[in-house]
């Protein structure tokens, strides 16, 4: 536990609330007023492109493989794996894109640059739509039996600059709209632990339009109107966002934040031999002043990984620490940074398996909906991609439930800021999202058996909405373990990293998009080789998802005794509030995964 007099706190606050003092600037490069930057006021214009960006990327994904496979005319497994590929690549990009955000660029810059190329990738898409030389078929055929290969080049280049759009825009924007809240001003570090999950009801709320609305526009009046649409909507929105530019908070991006991560390996391996003193407070650290802006945060000492505690070590030379070189002679706050890294390691592992399970919702589950009889009245028919609106609902409803209800009851049952800490949100997303694959097995039993009974009219006899609980189950797990692993990925890494720490979070994702193409080609493989089929046939009714779904369930259950052991043993971020906390105690502090000195 860090000790710092109350009086120096006090000091460092200013007793002057009128500023903020976080390191941030306002756009013309001052020290911002708070009552007329940051907080609601800015993240609402973020919010607002969020919302556009979510309805132009959920109006692609999610009805992807439904184009693969009746436009491009790939089969099942192969449009299954295209989308894998995809989305591995889509949330990827991000760890580029979030390395250059805070290194080089700004987030806010980045996200303008990566709102730019998004727009030509879509713009892209709707010539690939329009341009004769471009479309699918030649001439005005709307259904040939294979696409033409100046089609497929173009569609697939226009998806691939989505990708990259998206790798600077989905890091730096979430990000940026999290520092418009400042974490030592106690009323504005409420408001963000909130900000997380209202930014993700307005991402909700564009995956809802993205699948109802826009998928209409795709099965009634063709690809190409929709694509026109999602093109305008981005558009629309990015001018929001540049409105919004005399409200935000800025940080200046401070070089590669992988530089003093790397010179703390350096400098602990040249003083491996040195003995680490009894009393942390004897390793260097920058003199804790009130005026310790420059430095950032300070990070308190904590126990673990000790062997690093020896770049802290100051060798007595004849100089004084500040003239050392970094790579010799780090701080303390640079060596807790680089264990926060290496104990993200086990929590990111951990969570794979929990990528893969959500993969399946935009691929098989999807492929499932086509199967299924999906009139609603009088000849209406819904598109496929449309039962995914209930991920949507389920998330907006889990989200709202745990920020009105759930997080004032629990503040004052454990005396919590957040109520419960961040890894244990996410470990409840986990249980729901077992709980649905399940129930996706059964309903997949249950639908192959209808086919076996029906063989001329296969599954249409059963309702879409046999689907409805599995996508609302893991819409209420992803209000618990999305949102929960943004906030653990954004809080718990430096302060310099945090668009790569955005980065990571999609990066789960991304991982967990390749493991599931590399799972079904293995599993493919081996059932074909062992088996009387394979799981994944040419088409669903002769494949065997249901057997997928429960290796799924059992693989997600086993991973989440392993992540409970580690999230048991985890170490939260100990951070040095530059705030008056004389009322404040260790507990909640630790439960917080903060330390207030």
């Amino acid at each position: 536990m860090c000790e710092m007099s109350k009086s120096l706190e006090c000091e460092a606050n200013g007793g002057d609330d009128k500023w903020v003092a976080d390191s941030s600037l306002d756009y013309k490069g001052r020290l911002p007023l708070r009552a007329s930057t940051g907080a609601w006021k800015a993240s609402l214009f973020i919010i607002a492109i969020e919302f556009g960006e979510r309805l132009s990327y959920f109006g692609i994904a999610s009805s992807l493989i439904i184009y693969l496979t009746k436009v491009l005319h790939q089969e099942l497994k192969t449009a299954a794996r295209s989308v894998n590929y995809w989305a591995g690549v889509t949330t990827l990009m991000p760890l580029l894109g979030g390395f250059l955000a805070d290194a080089y660029f700004g987030r806010y810059a980045t996200v303008l640059l990566s709102s730019v190329i998004y727009v030509l990738g879509l713009t892209l898409l709707t010539m690939s739509a329009f341009v004769p030389s471009f479309k699918p078929c030649g001439g005005d055929d709307q259904v040939c039996p294979e696409a033409r290969k100046s089609h497929e080049i173009i569609f697939f280049l226009a998806i691939y600059m989505i990708s990259i759009g998206t790798g600077g825009h989905k890091p730096s924007l979430e990000s940026f709209g999290a520092d418009q809240f400042d974490d030592d001003h106690s009323e504005e570090r409420k408001k963000k632990m909130s900000y997380f999950n209202w930014w993700n009801f307005g991402l909700c709320s564009g995956l809802l339009f993205g699948v109802t609305i826009i998928v209409y526009i795709q099965d009634h009046f063709g690809w190409g109107t929709a694509d026109v649409i999602l093109t305008a909507v981005l558009v629309v929105s990015v001018v929001i966002f540049v409105a919004g530019r005399p409200f935000y908070r800025y940080r200046k991006p401070s070089g590669s934040p992988l530089t003093p991560l790397l010179q703390v390996v350096v400098a602990a391996i040249r003083k491996r031999k040195l003995p680490l003193p009894s009393n942390p407070s004897l390793l260097h650290e920058f003199p804790r002043t009130a005026n310790n802006a420059a430095h950032g945060r300070f990070l308190c000492h904590t126990q673990n990984l000790k062997f690093l505690d020896k770049a802290a070590v100051y060798e007595d030379k004849g100089g004084s620490a500040e003239k050392q070189s970094p790579w010799r002679l780090a701080t303390v706050t640079k060596v807790e940074e680089m264990k926060l890294i290496l104990n993200m390691i086990p929590i990111w592992l951990a969570t794979l398996p929990f990528g893969v399970t959500i993969a399946q919702t935009s691929t098989f589950f999807i492929k499932q909906a086509a199967n299924l009889n999906r009139k609603m009245g009088d000849g209406l028919i819904l598109p496929p991609t449309t039962i995914f609106c209930l991920t949507a609902i389920g998330m907006i409803v889990s989200l709202t439930i745990y920020d009105k209800l759930l997080v004032p009851m629990l503040r004052r049952a454990t005396g919590n800021e957040r109520g419960i800490n961040i890894l244990q949100r996410i470990g409840i997303g986990m249980l729901f999202v077992i709980a649905t694959m399940i129930i996706a097995a059964l309903v997949e039993h249950k639908r192959l058996q209808v086919v076996a009974e029906n063989p001329k009219t296969g599954s249409l006899t059963m309702s879409v909405f046999w689907l409805a609980p599995q996508f609302l189950i893991i819409g209420f797990g992803d209000g618990f373990a999305i949102v929960g692993l943004q906030e653990y990925f954004y809080d718990q890494v430096p302060d310099s990293m945090r668009s790569l720490g955005i980065a990571f979070y999609l990066s789960v994702i991304g991982a967990g998009s390749f493991l599931s193409s590399l799972l079904i080609t293995v599993v493919d493989d081996i059932t074909r080789r062992t088996g009387k089929s394979s799981w994944f046939g040419k088409d669903l009714n002769s494949s065997r998802l249901d057997k997928f779904y429960w290796l799924l369930a059992a693989v997600t259950a086993a991973n989440l005794c392993v992540y409970i052991l580690i999230a048991r043993r985890y170490s939260y971020k100990n951070v040095q509030r530059r705030v008056c906390v004389a009322d404040s105690n260790e507990d909640e502090a630790r439960e917080n995964g903060e330390s207030m000195a």
